[in-house]
């Protein structure tokens, strides 16, 4: 069976590589991700998926169906890319494909879409379904795409998700978690337009001493300039302020954390008032979808001895494909992925499984390996046989 597989991704190279490097030439930012989207779409077509979809907020979704109404699993990749400013031109260096979203998660994206034409021709029987999605808005933190999914999306279509697996860098290792952040607004308020400065630059150095001072606060917190936003009465200033939550913090608790860290740093008889919320913000969707959504991304890790990682791990193995489990580290804030909604609020087993390396995402000259994305697509079908996927010439497998 996997050397059928390898025999058939070995056919597809060429295609692959030129996939991935029109997504990469494609600019989509969170919210603009409709040109992108119109390449998969196009591109699950012409491989052959059994149905291909656009929601209301504007995911692709590619449908393969099997010959039993058994598990479903879902692979899931998003479209857009955090922007930097660079331009979007694709270019090769030997193996590498530099440009913006390479890593994070192009490749990725590219490696799920053509891990189901890769079964398809294969011609391997499968018991479930197969549920490709390319989704809006995750680099944004707000995660309109993969709620609408989950919510009404594939509900509508009569599906749910037992297992996922993001297409997010991993270097092509198993991954099954990370940590998680939150964004907050601190607003200082008053009459006095001196003492709401003061209040304001004595909350920021405090917070950039620690970070300064302490390196491991380095990678737990980060603050923004003050702002003054012009207001009828008195004098305004907002920092906007970030923090990392463990998997066993809760918002709330942090919220209220920082909420008396900052009345302490306010100095003692002053007049001003001071306030400490979630960040909230209105976004639309390319397709013109409107939402309101708290800059929340809840930390998560899936069991590591969960029979989705163990069979994963028994199929690369068996695949000559062999894939240590680990967990995404989150180096900058403002960094995470659609497995705190699959998991913390579906209740769905998530793992992570891509090219690309971490630390390229979110950076000025991102790349990721195109041998990796190759081997990503066979990895990918490889692991959704084993999930839902008939044993074939005798290999058997246990249910999950």
């Amino acid at each position: 069976m996997y050397e059928l597989l390898r025999m058939k991704n070995s056919g597809l190279r060429k295609d692959v590589m030129a996939f991935t490097q029109e997504l990469i030439d494609t600019p989509s930012p969170s919210m603009g991700e409709q040109d992108v989207a119109d390449k998969v779409a196009k591109q699950m077509e012409i491989l052959g998926y059994h149905h291909v979809y656009r929601d209301e907020v504007g995911n692709v979704i590619g449908v393969i169906h099997g010959h039993e109404q058994k598990s479903t699993l879902l692979l899931n990749a998003h479209m857009d890319t955090y922007q930097t400013g660079a331009q979007h031109n694709s270019h090769v260096e030997g193996d590498r494909i530099y440009g913006p979203g390479a890593s994070d998660c192009k490749g990725g994206l590219a490696s799920q879409v053509f891990a189901g034409a890769l079964l398809l021709r294969s011609l391997l029987p499968l018991q479930g379904t197969l549920v490709v999605t390319a989704s809006v808005a995750e680099e944004n933190g707000a995660g309109i795409g993969i709620r609408t999914l989950m919510d009404q999306t594939l509900p509508e279509m009569g599906l749910r998700p037992d297992y996922a697996i993001l297409g997010e860098p991993t270097n092509l290792g198993l991954y099954y978690g990370h940590d998680g952040w939150m964004e907050m607004d601190i607003k200082i308020q008053g009459a006095d337009p001196f003492q709401v400065d003061n209040a304001a630059n004595r909350i920021y150095r405090s917070y950039q001493d620690r970070t300064k001072h302490t390196p491991s606060q380095a990678h737990e917190i980060e603050i923004h300039d003050p702002v003054f936003p012009r207001e009828s009465e008195g004098r305004v200033a907002v920092l906007r302020i970030a923090k990392r939550m463990q998997v066993a913090d809760q918002a709330q608790h942090i919220l209220t954390e920082t909420q008396r860290d900052v009345r302490l740093l306010t100095q003692p008889g002053s007049s001003v008032s001071v306030s400490v919320e979630v960040c909230r913000e209105q976004q639309i969707s390319y397709a013109g979808q409107k939402t309101e959504v708290q800059r929340i991304t809840n930390a998560w890790a899936t069991d590591p001895f969960d029979p989705l990682i163990d069979r994963s791990r028994q199929v690369l193995a068996a695949a000559g494909s062999p894939s240590r489990p680990g967990k995404w580290q989150l180096d900058r804030l403002g960094m995470g992925t659609a497995g705190a909604t699959l998991l913390n609020e579906y209740n769905i087993p998530t793992i992570g499984y891509g090219p690309g390396h971490e630390d390229q995402a979110h950076c000025s000259d991102e790349w990721v390996d195109g041998k990796h994305v190759v081997q990503g697509v066979y990895g990918t079908a490889a692991i959704a046989h084993g999930l839902i996927g008939f044993p074939v010439c005798g290999w058997t497998t246990d249910d999950i």
